[in-house]
């Protein structure tokens, strides 16, 4: 039996028993637990928390630093090393340090890798003390706030409206609750939860019975109080939570389409380095060892590791520039975004709005408008949003406190129906101190009309007219255009009614309308023409009225040629909807399932889509989107669903992390590429090579060395300066440009390698071996010397040529001139390059075959490498006339 299937079994059975009942069942009672209940639950059911989900247990994160594609491969040659070199070798033969370097960099590199994890669990926990979340229960009768991760089965809890629900719970006492299910069903309905206790349907799915609320859930308005039934990941949430979705992996995708493109490679060149040394030598199991070691060199076996260092270092930044990376791949749609969706309040406008007019249906101001707005606004037991704010702070204006607290209590709360993103407004009863009930209704103008019969004017109701919209938006029209947020105000005497239903929100009376100020950001401007010059496009997903958000995205310079509703967009195909989504960029009157398909279609037309969101109607698109936006103050369950939190909602912060991400992602790329060509011209120089030279041109532990020095120096490349060219568009993570670039910059380096092997080979080692060739010489000594003379010149042309290339392929521009290395990347590749070649004139040269080589090869080393940067100069200008791109 499935696990969903056995949730089912255990919990869908409380909603068809009374509280009693399951008290009974589950050994608690309407006092709640006593402290060995607590503990016995817990053993008994486990604890309240996700180390799945977070993926932050010990063993998870040794596997993502110690398993990926390259360690893979690296670990599979290291095998076939060390049988090759150790167990099927004879005695004198014998040697493991392939296989040990091998090994060696897999650890070295996975060690890194979890150092950085550590530190992201650190950043992780910086991020849950924004979502910390305490939890109301009563426990020995006493009530009592706890830790969500404390709670057991049986626990009896209480929560209310913009609460988070903690477990799963069956419902004893509700009060107008209704919640949102957005993080376990995805959809945007908002549904009324009752305590009653329901009869048996077979068929009704768990996440439509009305008496059980789901962990992750929101509570939209309302109270409500129930038992635990389940908790951590034995929750519905529980089961549905997965590791991050095949859309969230992008970056996990790029990485293995660059191993694939490596192991292309390989499977070519290695097949024949081991033929041409099988042939010419006949040392077929020496042929092999040295064609694996080939295999080795044409990996970028930091690769690991330079794109952990890059990604932390990157994180680090957007630390200090109020932004939290979740997880550090995140860091990669943030590089490749190409759409911003958002919605426009607080973004582009201000949070806090002002209230400027109340008026009656002809635009006269008109208080009583704003009386019934004001109880409607304090007896609303829903999250509270800018427009109850804005209507609430009324009662300080002058001479108007005691008159708002009078009205409280002449009208008294009887029921309400709480704000719904489809119906786009809230009623709530009153009852005034006569015992008459009055339903008050307040939200978007559109929908109240259409519930609207009569109008009222100068306390004369009088029906309304059939052009009534017309009349309506001659009054509103004009603020409307200028930006303005204005909503309608309704009523309807209900007898002695105490409670209402949404049958009763028909035959209202329109009293008046409520205008309020919502100007843009001074920044809001400037911000939008940032992320255009990023080349991100900003889209406005809004739930306001079209007119307003036309408006304001006027003011902010965002394209409002074409505009569609929600309404227009239910009535479009899918096909439809992917064309018109790319030439329209405002969005308005949305409801959040809308919202969750332009997020779609704009992912089905190739974009890398981030959506910025901060309500419990924004989760379901930002669980959509390649990459999920929130901020500190937007609610707990949109921060958890998102992977990127700004500490402060501002375009211009976003705009800096998307440059920091921008950077972080070219200075990867540049290891990736650079490495690989640069490797890729020194395997097909040694093929060229082992098909004349008597020797190998280069041993396996040199070659092993070389790769390991190299990489060693470009673990500074995430601090390298990026130009600006560089970050203005979006990158693509993935191996679709590798196989380009190694093609056209991995020949140069042959080719000076093949000037250089020539040179060693006819004109050095003889000068330093009696001037004679290899096949002329007799004493076997003088091969040695002649062999580790010609191997240490082509390792140090090998490794001056592939440390300094970095300078001239890091950037598009003339390297030094227009565009120079960081300090730190010019103080260690220098460093590096005098280091190394110290290397071959000390006693330990001796331990890789290497020795020492005279001054004068130095003057040859040094024209060689400026004919090399001169080429590939030339080389990078073609290539990027021709790709439109260098990294």
């Amino acid at each position: 039996m499935s696990k969903a299937t056995l949730f089912d079994s255990r919990i869908k059975k409380y909603a068809y028993c009374k509280p009693p009942e399951i008290c009974r069942d589950l050994g608690t009672s309407a006092l709640g637990l006593s402290k060995e209940q607590v503990d016995a639950m817990r053993e008994r059911y486990g604890k309240n928390s996700f180390q799945e989900r977070k993926t932050d247990t010990t063993i998870q994160r040794l596997r993502r630093a110690f398993i990926n594609p390259f360690h893979v491969i690296l670990f599979i040659l290291g095998i076939v090393s060390l049988v090759t070199d150790v167990f099927m070798a004879s005695n004198f033969t014998r040697n493991a340090t392939t296989a040990l370097i091998i090994f060696s960099m897999i650890v070295i590199s996975g060690i890194i890798r979890l150092i950085q994890e550590l530190r992201a669990k650190s950043t992780a926990a910086q991020l849950d003390r924004l979502i910390h979340e305490k939890v109301t229960v009563r426990r020995n009768g006493e009530l009592r706030e706890i830790p969500g991760e404390e709670l057991v089965v049986g626990d009896l809890v209480l929560f209310s409206a913009g609460d988070r629900v903690p477990a799963d719970i069956r419902l004893t006492k509700v009060t107008d609750l209704f919640i949102s299910q957005a993080a376990i069903t995805g959809e945007s309905a908002i549904l009324e939860k009752s305590c009653r206790t329901l009869c048996y349907k077979e068929q009704e799915p768990i996440t439509q019975l009305e008496n059980l609320a789901f962990m992750a859930t929101t509570v939209i308005s309302g109270k409500g109080e129930g038992i635990v039934l389940a908790v951590g990941t034995d929750t519905l949430y529980g089961g549905f939570t997965k590791p991050d979705s095949e859309d969230k992996n992008a970056f996990q995708k790029g990485a293995n389409s660059i191993a694939w493109v490596m192991i292309r490679f390989m499977a070519v060149l290695v097949p024949i380095v081991f033929l041409i040394l099988g042939i010419t030598g006949g040392k077929w199991l020496e042929s092999f060892a040295f064609a694996l070691s080939v295999a080795v060199g044409l990996m970028p076996e930091m690769l690991p590791m330079v794109i952990t260092a890059c990604l932390a270092k990157g994180s680090l930044a957007m630390g200090k520039k109020q932004t939290i990376i979740k997880d550090l791949n995140a860091m990669q749609s943030f590089g490749s975004m190409d759409v911003l969706c958002m919605d426009k309040t607080g973004t582009l406008t201000n949070e806090s709005i002002l209230l400027e007019y109340y008026m009656d249906i002809l635009g006269n101001e008109n208080t009583e408008v704003l009386d019934l707005a004001y109880l409607n606004s304090s007896y609303h037991s829903g999250v509270r949003n800018p427009i109850d704010n804005a209507i609430l702070a009324c009662k300080s204006m002058p001479g108007r406190e005691i008159h708002y607290a009078k009205l409280l209590t002449e009208y008294q709360k009887e029921d309400e129906i709480p704000f719904d993103y489809t119906r786009k407004f809230v009623s709530t009863l009153v009852q005034d101190s006569t015992g008459n009930s009055h339903l008050i209704m307040k939200g978007d103008i559109a929908h109240i009309l259409s519930r609207c019969s009569h109008v009222e004017y100068r306390g004369t109701r009088l029906p309304m007219e059939k052009d009534a919209r017309q009349s309506v938006f001659s009054v509103v029209g004009e603020m409307l255009q200028d930006g303005m947020k204005v909503i309608a105000v309704a009523r309807k005497h209900v007898g002695t009614r105490r409670e209402i239903t949404p049958d009763d929100e028909k035959d209202m009376t329109l009293v008046g309308y409520l205008s309020f100020f919502d100007a843009p950001k001074q920044t809001a401007s400037e911000s939008v023409t940032a992320l255009k010059r990023l080349k991100v496009i900003p889209k406005i997903l809004t739930g306001d009225q079209a007119a307003i958000a036309l408006s304001v995205c006027r003011r902010v310079g965002i394209s409002a040629e074409h505009i569609l509703t929600g309404t227009q967009l239910d009535e479009m195909t899918d096909c439809e909807l992917k064309k018109l989504v790319e030439e329209t960029h405002v969005f308005a009157e949305l409801t959040p399932g809308q919202k969750v398909r332009l997020v779609s279609a704009l992912k089905e037309n190739g974009h890398t889509v981030g959506f910025l969101g901060d309500g419990v109607n924004d989760i379901p698109a930002l669980n959509e989107a390649n990459v999920g936006i929130s901020v500190d103050t937007a609610v707990d369950a949109a921060k958890d669903a998102a992977d990127v939190v700004l500490l402060q909602k501002d375009l211009n912060v976003l705009e800096q992390g998307v440059l920091e991400g921008r950077k972080t992602f070219t200075n990867m790329l540049k290891y990736i590429k650079i490495t690989a060509s640069s490797n890729f011209g020194n395997i097909f120089s040694i093929i060229c090579a082992s098909a004349f030279l008597p020797f190998l041109p280069m041993t396996s532990i040199q070659i092993l060395l070389l790769n390991l020095l190299y990489d060693t120096l470009c673990i500074v490349l995430p601090w390298d300066n990026v130009d600006e060219e560089e970050i203005l568009s979006p990158r693509d993570w993935s191996g679709k440009t590798l196989k380009q670039f190694m093609l056209s910059f991995g020949p140069i380096s042959s080719l000076f390698d093949i000037v250089t092997f020539l040179f060693l080979y006819y004109f050095l080692c003889p000068a330093l071996c009696g001037g004679t060739t290899y096949l002329q010489l007799t004493d076997p000594s003088l091969k040695l010397q002649y062999a580790a003379l010609f191997q240490t010149g082509w390792f140090l042309e090998s490794m001056w040529t592939q440390v300094l290339i970095l300078h001239f392929l890091r950037t598009a521009k003339i390297p030094f001139l227009q565009s120079r290395a960081s300090a730190p990347v010019v103080s260690i590749t220098l460093v590096g390059i005098l280091a190394f070649t110290a290397l071959t004139f000390t006693s330990g040269a001796s331990l890789f075959g290497l020795t020492k080589l005279p001054l004068w090869y130095f003057a040859f080393l040094l024209l060689v490498a400026f004919f090399y940067m001169l080429l590939s100069s030339v080389t990078k200008y073609f290539y990027k006339n021709k790709y439109q791109e260098l990294i």
